[in-house]
């Protein structure tokens, strides 16, 4: 870990980080015969993500959900129904959030940080995915990757976030269980805050800049956010 700086901004990461994903998985289970195949669908829904952002295309991330689950039903035999479509769209607009994230917002707010989420999900109509959550009004503005028509870790989608807030990157502090992208925020200026989630690690690699900070759950990590912001 580096020696972080005080920051103003929080944002965070939204799928997986906030909400959990793993409400998923009796879907895959049904499906597949093993709720583990929900792991190997979102890692293959990042990856095309990526991969249409660095060939200067885009599609929302729901339509790349859809689309991923079919060709994984499809490599592994499995005929889908359109009802199981249906059940994918809905469990994915209905994650609850993780136990901790409540008490580590509203912590953050009293210590004075602005907070922000920046995802790779499109707006969607109300109610929302963090309003269902109960975690929209935890938030001073709501940012999605839409407005750029590029997933993160591109550039382009940490610059949008800054110049709306119109706060310089070292002031900002991207909160994240995907060290793809804290990397990218750390790449932008931003620091970056990293959470270990159920099947998240940091990427030991000598060029691969670990995190300003990390904690094993949010409550913790925010904590070191504010003990570093008293600390500058």
């Amino acid at each position: 870990m580096s020696d972080p700086k005080p920051v103003s901004c929080i944002v965070f990461d939204v799928n997986e980080t906030l909400l959990d994903i793993t409400t998923l998985e009796p879907l895959f289970e049904r499906l597949f015969g093993a709720g583990s195949v929900m792991r190997e669908w979102f890692a293959e829904l990042i990856l095309y993500a990526q991969t249409m952002t660095l060939s200067g295309r885009y599609a929302p991330f729901g339509t790349l959900a859809e689309g991923v689950l079919r060709m994984v039903a499809d490599n592994k035999k499995v005929q889908l129904a359109d009802r199981d479509v249906d059940e994918l769209k809905s469990r994915i607009g209905a994650m609850p959030a993780y136990a901790d994230v409540k008490p580590a917002l509203a912590r953050l707010r009293e210590a004075g940080f602005t907070l922000a989420t920046l995802t790779n999900s499109a707006p969607a109509p109300a109610p929302t995915p963090m309003e269902k959550a109960g975690i929209a009004a935890c938030f001073d503005h709501h940012f999605s990757v839409a407005e750029v028509g590029k997933f993160k870790p591109h550039p382009d989608t940490y610059a949008m976030v800054q110049d709306r807030l119109g706060t310089p990157p070292p002031q900002l502090c991207m909160v994240a269980c995907h060290l793809w992208d804290t990397i990218g925020a750390q790449a932008a200026g931003w620091q970056g805050a990293f959470i270990r989630r159920p099947n998240n690690s940091v990427l030991h690699v000598p060029d691969a800049p670990p995190p300003d900070l990390a904690a094993d759950d949010l409550g913790t990590l925010a904590d070191r956010i504010i003990a570093a912001n008293s600390a500058g």
